[in-house]
């Protein structure tokens, strides 16, 4: 089944590793093999039908649904189309010969009457393997995912004793089925978005299980039997209501991964500390506010704890609201692309944004009717400035007019990337500085994904009185405090080994104290440093409002850096630096604190706030090496690609990726895409401005908006795209194939290079980044590259007076469409069920399967009428992709630029302006 078929859960362990596990011990649908269908075609099918249709099948298998791609010896797929699981009992009533050796099968839920009859067919497939029944497989005509109807199973599905694999998920269960606790070899369990509400308590007799998610139910507690499961070596429980873990979850031996996130705990046991084994313990968005000693027992262990009150005191419950502030429920306003601007009364509004943004306008926020605006932009490098360390995580959110006051606050909510280890907020920029607002992290609307049957956007979420510019960013987590005359302590949420204490009377005056923690990467240092040995605490950045000293020392305790011990340790070779924010200097001051360790951490006291940095090497500690480390802090590794496409070397894609995306990247365009190697590491920095120049024979096209000179400008930001679609041709003069290049560098192209440094590209470290080879191939008699035949057959949309789409612009198109296929291919007005003919044909191929809807759509065009090029662009903003409908109407403006200049160069158009005046 395609993964874009299914609406999976937010991390990729319950949805990924179970198919993983079938791809494993089964081929893929792809490459099914017809010989048991052919070998038998006389025994179980009529000489007059095909070979995809079965004699008894009432009704048969849809067209697009070819009987040898979805059964074979050991493999029956029956969720490649809707209602696909009441074909099982009818195979089985027409050839069970054929199935009795079935060991992989996989039906979908969305069909009550269908199910029943596929679950008493079970208990005859002895020989089953792996059994998948899931629902959300299939969307509705509102492109909303249709839920799955299993309530429970058969008890003879006891009798399955060979089956390892069962996936429930995305189903009505409220109970574990009892037959589940007799399949003696089961390892794998997947019972996520159900409705379970507890487990039986002889669950442990499920002893075989290595793999159990239960993600997404109603648990509110689980049962001490969990504890007898010893084989358990992944077990999910994220996103339930659990407030407590029993003692018993110690005895699990062999757990490696422990997912806990999204529930409501308050505490966890100290028998955590006997898991042994655990490697990852993901506990984030829960109620902690201490971590257990316990796990320190666990040096291997890395821990999640992102979103919880860590070190905070209680706070009381809220008081219940009174009739007066009861919420009443606010009008729903859905807005599309192309409707960029509303009204709201006095009554309130919800205002659902295209791309998953949201605004929540209370009652009385406004008196009368009042219009307001919004526009989505790609970042300016002129006015997007990011502090030290921050990340932009979404296109910047203008609202408009600016400076309009509301009488009560305004929800403005921002959907963003998902940011690893960082906390998110939201900036606001009033048209002359940003600041940064109080932020709130929760899921969009159900109702609101911003793709059919998706997970809502991720948004964070703040409240304003007035309009401006909104972003999302993320940066290092950021833990305040108050610190009185009484003193206070201060612990780190990503690290709870990192503490300040704050005596009594050290301020005579209440004090904002504000702590960012930045983990070091050891062999980075090492390499930088040229010191086998050297390793870096992580680096404290600590300031305060006011910034006067402290009356009374503080104490802070940081862990040692990695490798190093209170044992181990040659106090000579520790070295404590002061950091200077403003001018990034570093200095010794080990001899001026009082520097002592534990086994685990060191621990100096200081009397104002700055940068510290505690460091081990066995060589002379030098400020200027420190700093080269620093800098690394701030840089992402980078690499570039220059792809040419097959069927038209004139189209070039380049493309500026961190280096752990690239591989990726590549191999996704490798079959549209021929071009060199990607680029060796370079270092960029989050928002740093860069081109790209295209030398010896080539010309760019200069019409676009960012090229200046022949130039392309960039702006990296690690978290967006940084892609341009280009078009280059023969430079005027040039005859024959032509091999050129385009290079990446910073700043200005360096004047009057020598011959042979044009030629091997080597300038400026501070300037170039990368070059690659292009080659443009020979033009024949017709004007056309001398090359294989194209994979499409030439195919215009529109006419060059009103602009037309080459089948180039089309591939171009497609390549940035990606995952948004199928609702673009819904808004062009493809069936359902063309779209999933498409996706079942290519359904190893995204690429492929995107080319293959927007020409099916494209050559419908051609009896159609007129307006297919603003159909097209309709239908991209219906779809939330404005900004391939930017492109599409600035490559259809070109076009008429161009045939207008066209008709002014050979004097057509006086003449067709003089016959206008003659008809007058």
């Amino acid at each position: 089944m395609s993964e874009e078929r299914v609406v999976e859960p937010e991390r990729d362990a319950p949805s990924v590793s179970p198919s993983s596990l079938m791809d494993i011990c089964s081929p893929s649908i792809s490459s099914l093999s017809s010989s048991y269908i052919s070998t038998h075609h006389h025994a179980y099918f009529s000489s007059s039908s095909s070979s995809s249709a079965v004699v008894s099948l009432t009704p048969p298998l849809p067209p697009s649904v070819e009987l040898p791609a979805v059964l074979t010896d050991t493999r029956l797929t029956l969720d490649v189309y809707q209602g696909g699981a009441a074909a099982l009992p009818l195979l089985w009533g027409s050839i069970p010969g054929a199935l009795r050796g079935l060991q992989y099968l996989r039906l979908g839920s969305e069909d009550k009457p269908g199910l029943d009859g596929a679950l008493e067919v079970l208990p005859h497939l002895t020989e089953l393997r792996s059994l998948a029944i899931r629902g959300h497989c299939f969307y509705d005509s509102q492109g909303d995912p249709l839920p799955g109807l299993l309530t429970t199973l058969p008890t003879s599905v006891s009798s399955l004793s060979h089956l390892m694999h069962l996936d429930l998920s995305f189903n009505q269960l409220s109970c574990l089925p009892p037959c589940l606790l007799s399949l003696p070899v089961l390892s794998s369990l997947l019972l996520c978005h159900n409705h379970l509400s507890a487990l039986p308590p002889d669950v442990g007799q499920l002893s075989s299980l290595t793999y159990l998610s239960l993600l997404g139910n109603e648990l509110v507690s689980l049962p001490p039997s969990l504890g007898q499961m010893k084989a358990l070596q992944t077990l999910d429980i994220s996103h339930n209501l659990l407030q407590l873990v029993p003692d018993e979850i110690g005895s699990l031996e062999g757990l490696v991964k422990l997912e806990l996130s999204n529930n409501k705990l308050k505490q966890l046991p100290e028998s955590m500390g006997y898991l042994l084994s655990l490697r990852e313990l993901v506990m984030y968005s829960n109620d902690l506010r201490l971590i257990p000693h316990c796990l320190n027992k666990l040096p291997l262990l890395k821990i999640d704890v992102r979103d919880n009150p860590l070190g905070r005191p209680p706070t009381p419950p809220p008081l219940p609201p009174t009739p007066d502030q009861a919420e009443k429920k606010v009008p729903e306003l859905h807005l599309g692309f192309n409707q960029h601007s509303f009204c709201v009364s006095s009554a309130g509004c919800h205002v659902f944004l295209p791309g998953g943004a949201e605004l929540l306008f209370p009652p009385g926020c406004v008196v009368t009717n009042t219009k307001l605006e919004w526009v989505e932009k790609r970042p300016d490098r002129k006015w997007v400035w990011l502090e030290e360390h921050n990340i932009l995580l979404s296109y910047p959110l203008e609202l408009r007019p600016h400076g309009i006051t509301f009488l009560k606050p305004v929800e403005v909510c921002v959907p963003y990337l998902r940011p690893k280890r960082r906390e998110v907020v939201v900036q606001r920029f009033d048209g002359q500085s940003w600041s940064t607002l109080p932020t709130v992290l929760r899921r969009g609307s159900e109702s609101h994904s911003s793709h059919p049957g998706g997970r809502p956007a991720r948004l964070a979420c703040s409240t304003v009185s007035q309009f401006s510019w909104f972003m999302a960013v993320s940066r290092p987590v950021k833990d305040s405090c108050s610190v009185t005359p009484a003193g206070a302590l201060l612990v780190s949420s990503s690290d709870p080994g990192i503490k300040l204490h704050f005596p009594q009377d050290s301020t005579a005056e209440t004090r904002t104290i504000t702590l960012q923690v930045l983990q070091v990467s050891v062999p980075d240092v090492q390499a930088l440093c040229g010191d086998p040995q050297a390793s870096a605490s992580p680096l404290l950045c600590l300031s305060q409002t006011p910034s006067t000293h402290f009356l009374q020392p503080v104490k802070v305790q940081v862990p040692l850096p990695a490798g190093v011990t209170g044992h181990t340790v040659d106090l000579s070779c520790l070295h404590l630096l002061h950091g200077d924010p403003a001018a990034q200097t570093w200095t010794d001051i080990t001899p001026q604190v009082s520097l002592y360790v534990t086994h685990l951490y060191a621990i100096f006291y200081i009397t104002h706030f700055s940068w510290y940095w505690l460091w081990y090497t066995t060589q002379r500690c030098v400020s200027g090496v420190v700093r080269k480390v620093y800098q690394r802090l701030k840089q992402f590794k980078v690499q570039f690609l220059v792809l040419q496409r097959k069927t038209d070397p004139s189209q070039v894609m380049l493309q500026c990726l961190p280096s752990d995306k690239v591989d990726s990247r590549v191999q996704s365009l490798s079959e549209q895409y021929d071009g060199p190697l990607p680029s060796d590491l370079c270092d960029l920095l989050e928002g740093e401005q860069f081109f790209a120049g295209f030398e010896k024979g080539l010309d760019i096209s200069t019409e676009r908006p960012d090229c200046v000179e022949g130039r392309l400008c960039f702006v990296f930001y690690s978290s967006l795209k940084n892609l341009k679609e280009v078009y280059i041709c023969s430079a005027q003069g040039q005859k024959g194939p032509v091999r050129g290049q385009v290079s990446f560098y910073r700043g200005d192209i360096p004047n009057n290079l020598p011959e042979e440094v044009a030629r091997k590209r080597k300038g400026h470290d501070s300037q170039w980044l990368a070059t690659f080879p292009l080659r443009l191939p020979a033009l024949n008699s017709e004007n056309n590259f001398i090359m294989e035949e194209q994979l499409y057959p030439p195919l215009n949309l529109g006419d060059p007076e009103s602009g037309y789409l080459t089948e180039v612009n089309l591939l171009s198109i497609s390549l940035q469409i990606g995952q948004d296929w199928r609702l673009i291919g819904i808004n062009l007005g493809l069936s359902y069920q063309e779209l999933d003919r498409i996706q079942y044909k290519n359904r190893d191929n995204l690429g492929a399967l995107v080319l293959d809807m927007l020409f099916h759509w494209a050559r419908g065009q051609s009896s159609a009428g007129p307006g297919a090029v603003s159909r097209l662009v309709t239908a991209m903003t219906e779809s939330g992709r404005r900004d391939l409908a930017d492109e599409i109407e600035d490559i259809v403006s070109i076009g008429k630029r161009k045939y207008s200049e066209s008709l002014r160069r050979v004097g057509l158009e006086a003449e067709s302006s003089s016959l206008d005046e003659t008809q007058r």
